[in-house]
């Protein structure tokens, strides 16, 4: 197996030997067979890396590789010079259009299905950036406000309604125009003091830094790198959903340990691809974009759309940061993936523009996803599973100082989520079924919400088959061994359930549900003769026990042995930044009566099927799943019983544990 060596000494004219480099990567990509690797050594290359053959297997992938030890950065932009200053801070630049070929992220628009914007006419942002000394700038509708640029101090997320901190206000007054001719594309900013003659001002040209144009180059590491600044679209789940990085619509991609940051819009795609329709609500204007995404699951299942082609990707040890709508996203390509230690920040926070697709992990069709052990912060919206969540795990990560932190959408089950820190003021937000919720800990408010004019799919186990589709009755859910807090802290956040009606602290949303099968069964059996009708007016089973709630934190009424907590009860993640970096803590103040509640290893013989898709709780193999391993890896033992909470030793008092 032959390795290639891509130095910023090295030609394209050379072998790729290590003493005879290539100049780019994507001289190295033309050479590479399966088996072998791209070895990049320390420096900038400012391309598009684009693959031209996948590997064969897990033993003979294509592997790129940074040299060890070395700083390797990857960028989809160019460096801007010659700037002339127009008055005060304001500055112009002239860009021949040559540099951006046949395209132009100053033309192109943030556009396509479940964009939002307030009016038909509101100005449109673009796919370009601006950025000083890697800092991205912020697009104004006309030069005029390039000189005259609003200071925001706070933010409102779109959904919640609740308003955000602005983590630097002056960063707000940084901001660009640009105006496009045949031939130039004319920049104005605002740099404020800075004179950017004398620094590092680049925009963005390509749309991807490393994404193959072919699919199925199956069987590739992207390891090591520095990958930024990338002018992607817009990627809703009906469209084609090019990222910074992917695999477009492949098998078996590992993306680990790299700094992916500053895509316009999302930074890892494991996504869809276009033939199975591509923004046909905005562009045909006769159907809703659900109804499009219905037919993009069965378009997908006659083109291949199943584990022997797509999905089982890897996306693991990545800083994925400063995004504007999505760190990975995904629909049909993600299933069978793992997305692990990941640390997700800044996604969506800087909120130009907004749309109904926006995460720091935002999938659909997330069948047989692993979503584990990530530390996700400083987002709009933690994690988004939307539409198909089902063997899904979302298991050990901590979420913080988001505006929410998970949301699992229109969705039947089975899906499992466990062991996980809540610590936003809006924690859980469940407009499906099918959930069972183990040793989490919930800081915030919890949400609820039937959908009865959407029916999704639901598939046979383990599989990509459409076995059916459903609207969301809601319930169906299990809450076994769960700490609820009432939304303390949220000084530092927002202002909770407080600020809607519609979110609640504890499993008392579910009153008035049964809470067995048989006791639903008793209910459905009690109404009028008929089919489908008997069924909408009847709540499904609400599976709820040996949960734990403080302060205003209340129990289901059916819950047989809720601990209600007196006292101080405190859970907070804090962060403190040392010579290692940033560590993160979880920091607790739990009462002595605390531990009056304890829980056995759930497995999935101690959770009811699930109704609508009639599946069991299930590890990928078909074997019963196992909920055994906590916040910090520690393994639980058969037999013995554990705090409700995500941290097994965890004990009262005041406690400080390392989380990250």
């Amino acid at each position: 197996m032959t390795v290639f060596h891509v130095a910023t000494t090295g030609t394209d004219a050379a072998d790729g030997s290590a003493e005879q480099p290539f100049r780019t990567i994507n001289r190295a990509a033309a050479a590479a067979h399966p088996g072998d690797t791209v070895r990049v050594h320390a420096g900038e290359y400012r391309e598009w890396v684009v693959p031209r053959r996948g590997g064969l297997g897990e033993n003979r992938r294509i592997t790129y590789e940074a040299a060890e030890g070395e700083h390797v950065v990857v960028k989809g932009s160019e460096r801007v010079t010659g700037w002339e200053q127009v008055g005060g801070p304001v500055w112009r630049a002239r860009v021949d259009n040559a540099l951006f070929g046949d395209f132009n992220p100053y033309v192109e628009e943030i556009d396509g299905d479940w964009i939002v914007r307030p009016e038909r006419d509101s100005p449109r942002q673009h796919l370009g950036e601006v950025y000083l000394d890697g800092v991205a700038f912020s697009e104004v509708a006309t030069v005029g406000e390039v000189g005259q640029p609003e200071r925001r101090t706070e933010v409102t997320d779109h959904w919640t309604g609740i308003p955000q901190p602005v983590a630097d206000p002056d960063q707000t007054q940084r901001v660009w125009h640009a105006a496009v001719d045949d031939d130039v594309t004319t920049i104005t900013a605002n740099f404020g003091d800075a004179d950017p003659n004398a620094r590092l001002v680049e925009i963005n040209v390509r749309r991807s830094v490393f994404y193959p144009t072919q699919h199925h180059l199956d069987w590739i590491t992207v390891r090591g790198f520095e990958l930024a600044q990338a002018a992607c679209p817009w990627t809703p789940p009906t469209a084609d959903q090019p990222g910074l990085i992917g695999p477009n619509w492949a098998k078996g991609w590992v993306i680990e340990d790299n700094d992916i940051h500053d895509a316009k819009c999302s930074a890892v795609s494991l996504g869809k691809e276009a033939s199975t329709g591509h923004n046909f609500s905005t562009t045909r204007l006769d159907k809703p974009g659900y109804q499009y995404q219905l037919e993009s699951v069965f378009s997908a299942e006659q083109i291949g759309w199943d584990a022997e082609h797509i999905g089982s990707h890897v996306v693991r040890r990545n800083h994925i940061h400063d995004c504007g709508q999505n760190g990975v996203v995904g629909h049909l390509g993600c299933v069978f993936s793992t997305i692990e230690d990941n640390h997700i920040h800044h996604i969506a926070t800087r909120r130009q523009y907004y749309g109904y697709e926006i995460g720091g992990i935002k999938l659909h069709a997330a069948i047989d996803v692993d979503i584990r052990h990530n530390y996700i912060h400083d987002c709009s919206l933690g994690t988004w599973l939307d539409w198909e969540t089902q063997g899904t795990r979302v298991s050990r990560n901590v979420f913080a100082h988001n505006s929410r932190d998970l949301f699992v959408e229109v969705s039947h089950g089975p899906y499992v989520v466990d062991h996980n820190v809540f610590a936003s003021p809006v924690s859980v937000e469940s407009f499906s079924q099918g959930g069972a919720y183990v040793g989490n800990v919930l800081c915030g408010s919890l949400r609820l919400e039937k959908v009865m004019d959407r029916a999704t799919p639901y598939h046979r186990a383990h599989s990509t088959q459409v076995a059916g589709y459903a609207v969301i009755y809601g319930a169906d859910d299990r809450w076994i061994g769960n700490l609820f807090l009432d939304g303390q802290g949220e000084e530092a956040y927002g202002h909770g359930a407080e600020f809607n009606p519609r979110y609640g602290y504890g499993t008392a949303l579910y009153d008035g549900h049964p809470t067995s099968f048989a006791d639903y069964l008793g209910l459905i059996d009690a109404q009028p003769p008929g089919d489908h009708d008997r069924y909408p007016g009847v709540p499904q089973p609400a599976y709820v026990r040996s949960n734990v709630y403080a302060g205003q934190a209340k129990a289901f009424e059916g819950e047989p042995d809720a601990l209600v907590l007196d006292g101080t009860v405190s859970v907070r993640v804090v962060v403190e930044t040392g010579a290692e970096g940033d560590q993160v803590f979880l920091e607790t103040d739990l009462p002595e009566g605390f531990l009056g509640t304890q829980v056995g290893v759930v497995t999935g013989a101690d959770l009811e099927h699930v109704r609508f898709a009639g599946l069991e709780f299930e590890e990928r193999d078909g074997s019963p799943v196992v909920i055994d391993v906590d916040l910090l890896g520690e393994r639980k033992e058969p037999g013995r019983t554990y705090p409700a909470f995500p941290v097994s030793g965890v004990g009262t008092g005041t406690a400080r544990t390392r989380v990250w």
